[in-house]
């Protein structure tokens, strides 16, 4: 058995704003959603700028069905909170509750890099001070990766598959992914599908700082530039993005609004570095041609890539040569850009927010600019459309997440079609 699958719904916590109107309006505008930190002092760690989710106002959602009241918010860490606010946001706009659905035809797959992890520092504070007998009972059930899925499936009554995907950047590509063909193969008709994460604590900045990952510049405009010759590191975000994937006769018999159709999945490995992509290229360009194989595609068929693009030395360069390696001649016909450069990286959250804007290019046939780039780099020389937004059909397009581990997982979408 194989359906087709398309995209109903879309919810989105950023630091752009809350709700997809709002972030999709950021992004066209070529808004930077970037911000001081202002929770500690930035000298130990030296950095200075972050993605920072500035408008969610949890109290908004105490009354709301579907959501949750105040004792509930007690028990949840944000980066549930955020995947539950974007879930409904996503459920009202695909106008269904999925009620004539079996239960167990309903999934909840989203992906999550970190987890809890200000919870964990607090937790452990108190563990310090006063022992293990004041660790609160609900830790381990707030900080787990996992418990945004099983949360939203206990707000929507979804019983169907249900799991977090935790592969760092890539985690909420591959969840998305593993939606699709479970809707594809007809193991579910209906899944909420993305990631969610978190992690605006000095503790997570220290340790990316450590490493080099992130940048350490004070100007908004040039914290995060991917592939931009003088590009220094990501912009560490947080946020959420949650969407619905349902399979297309049933979405078209209750004549449902469909963005999309989710019709490609490559997932491979580099088998490389813990943290460098591999500089072949190899792995991750097999991803975007194994999500162009399954899509019935060849290169000259895909009008626009949403890029990896992290702002960071390596990642922009290798999949640079990635795209080269899928496309061949056809990588500099193709529009390529980074919303990365507007949102920072969300971690776990990145690819379902870039899988939104990506539904939202086809939809509309605008190709967001890579903003904040100046510099060319003779080692990224493809088009990043650096020079304004683009008006064009977009009939397919790809989106790339590379996480830290070698995990590479890509998206095909296409303009959906009798």
């Amino acid at each position: 058995m194989s359906r087709r699958v398309v995209i109903t719904g879309m919810g989105a916590v950023t630091p752009l704003g809350t709700g997809v109107e709002k972030f999709w309006n950021g992004i066209k505008e070529n808004k930077i959603g970037f911000s001081y930190i202002d929770k500690f002092e930035t000298e130990r760690t030296g950095v200075k700028i972050a993605g920072i989710v500035r408008d969610f106002d949890e109290t908004a959602y105490y009354d709301v069905k579907g959501c949750f009241d105040k004792k509930e918010a007690k028990r949840m860490d944000i980066f549930t909170k955020y995947a539950v606010v974007a879930a409904h946001e996503a459920m009202e706009d695909a106008g269904s509750d999925f009620g004539d659905v079996d239960p167990f035809k309903a999934g909840v797959i989203v992906g999550c890099g970190i987890g809890g992890i200000d919870l964990t520092l607090s937790e452990y504070q108190k563990y310090l001070e006063k022992g293990p007998g004041r660790i609160s009972v609900f830790y381990i059930p707030m900080m787990i990766t996992n418990m945004a899925a099983g949360t939203i499936s206990m707000k929507t009554g979804f019983k169907g598959a249900n799991f977090d995907v935790s592969t760092a950047c890539a985690s909420a590509t591959h969840a998305i992914g593993e939606a699709f063909r479970k809707i594809k193969d007809g193991y579910l008709d209906v899944c909420l599908a993305g990631g969610t994460e978190s992690t605006n604590v000095e503790f997570t900045y220290g340790g990316f700082a450590n490493m080099k990952a992130l940048t350490k510049a004070d100007d908004l405009e040039r914290a995060s530039v991917p592939f931009d010759k003088e590009r220094s590191g990501f912009v560490l975000s947080e946020g959420s993005g949650v969407i619905v994937l349902e399979e297309y006769e049933h979405a078209k018999a209750r004549g449902a609004k469909i963005y999309c159709e989710i019709a490609g999945y490559g997932a491979t490995c580099d088998a490389y570095h813990m943290t460098s992509p591999s500089p072949t290229g190899e792995a991750a360009g097999m991803g975007m041609t194994l999500a162009m194989q399954e899509a019935g595609l060849k290169p000259e068929d895909v009008d626009y890539i949403n890029a990896h693009g992290t702002s960071t030395g390596l990642n922009d360069k290798y999949e640079t040569t990635a795209i080269k390696n899928a496309f061949g001649d056809k990588a500099y016909d193709v529009k390529i850009n980074s919303t990365k450069s507007m949102t920072g990286h969300l971690l776990g959250a990145a690819g379902a927010i870039e899988a939104i804007v990506t539904a939202k290019t086809i939809e509309e046939g605008l190709i967001h600019k890579t903003v904040g780039y100046k510099v060319p780099d003779e080692e990224c020389d493809l088009n990043y459309c650096v020079e304004g937004n683009v008006q064009q059909e977009v009939r397919a397009a790809l989106s790339n997440s590379l996480g830290f581990g070698g995990h590479n997982a890509t998206l095909c979408f296409k303009k959906i079609t009798e």
